[in-house]
């Protein structure tokens, strides 16, 4: 009787130690691993497509998004769309990345805010198969497949001709721009400074500082700027809030119609500025294209269609004579 008792128990023990094994191995599982896989070449699941860009504090990001999701509708792919609440957060937008990674997408769309800062990142991406769209700010790396952007540098050198020609060719002009990382604030300072340097000598570039893109602190900036130089003619803004913080510091020091103010990019504010007059004119992008052309560029990518390394988005300059011109607002944003 004792032996049959013994034996029971032995089973018993047996059949716990089984279950535990088996939960053992559920509670190990990490949220990233038990995420379904999305890889390049499935057939039996939509493509997951995280996109992260700059932030969200800005229209044009919306815009962006507003693209993207347009192609995703068209092309059967899910995608999500995110970014850090300021475009200094480099940090933040890199462990967003690494999130994305860790989900093991089809392809990453990723605008850069530090252009040399996500390059490990994104080399972990190559390593597992996962192919990089850059939009809007490319990456000093070849591994993106593609770039969306604008020609910076170009639309730059074009604000800077419309800002000689406001302001009679001569006197000091200077820079807000968004930041000194991405692409998109060396390329766009760049290509205003040169093109004034390279074609108008009697302009003076008198100081290029950097706000962020935040229209708060780039209004303190322009201000101090222009305590320092009291006879400045014009000033450019590199993207929405640093063009929005120029327009503010020369409406609040009452100096509207005795500086002149080119920016970059749209939005009401910007919109509601060149037509009351506080703005002369704007290059503006083609947001709601950048984002469905990364969409449709990593779709490609995916599937082993070819891509072109660089895909240029286009741009426009607007002001006052042209802005209600239908080609205009169909790449403004508010």
């Amino acid at each position: 009787m004792k032996k049959v008792w013994l034996l029971s128990v032995l089973a018993l023990v047996l059949v716990i130690s089984a279950c535990g094994s088996n939960n053992s191995k559920n509670n190990n599982s990490s949220p990233a691993a038990a995420a379904p896989s999305k890889k390049a070449g499935s057939t039996d699941q939509k493509m997951y497509i995280p996109i992260i860009s700059k932030g969200f504090q800005h229209q044009f990001w919306q815009a962006v998004k507003a693209g993207a999701e347009k192609a995703a509708a068209e092309l059967n792919v899910e995608i999500t769309f995110e970014g850090p609440e300021t475009e200094s957060q480099v940090d933040k937008q890199l462990e967003m990345l690494q999130v994305a990674l860790d989900k093991k997408p089809s392809a990453i769309g990723f605008a850069a805010l530090d252009s040399q800062a996500s390059i490990p990142y994104l080399k972990k991406a190559q390593d597992a198969g996962i192919p990089i769209v850059a939009f809007d700010s490319g990456v000093e790396s070849t591994i993106p497949v593609t770039t969306v952007a604008t020609n910076n540098s170009v639309a730059a050198g074009i604000a800077a001709d419309k800002m000689a020609e406001l302001i009679g060719g001569e006197g000091e002009v200077a820079v807000i721009a968004h930041d000194q990382t991405s692409r998109t604030g060396i390329d766009r300072r760049d290509g205003f400074a040169n093109r004034i340097k390279e074609k108008y000598p009697n302009i003076k570039i008198v100081d290029i500082q950097y706000g962020g893109g935040d229209h708060l602190k780039s209004t303190d900036l322009a201000k101090a700027i222009m305590q320092a130089h009291p006879n400045i003619k014009g000033f450019f803004g590199t993207n929405e809030g640093s063009a929005i913080g120029v327009i503010n510091a020369v409406s609040e020091t009452k100096m509207t119609g005795k500086i002149t103010v080119v920016g970059f990019d749209s939005g009401k504010a910007q919109i509601d500025a060149i037509k009351n007059g506080l703005m002369a004119g704007a290059v503006s992008q083609n947001p709601v294209g950048i984002g469905y052309e990364t969409v449709k560029a990593a779709v490609a990518a995916v599937k082993g269609e070819k891509v072109d390394p660089i895909i240029d988005s286009g741009f426009v300059w607007y002001d006052k004579t042209n802005i209600d011109n239908d080609d205009v607002k169909a790449v403004l944003y508010e």
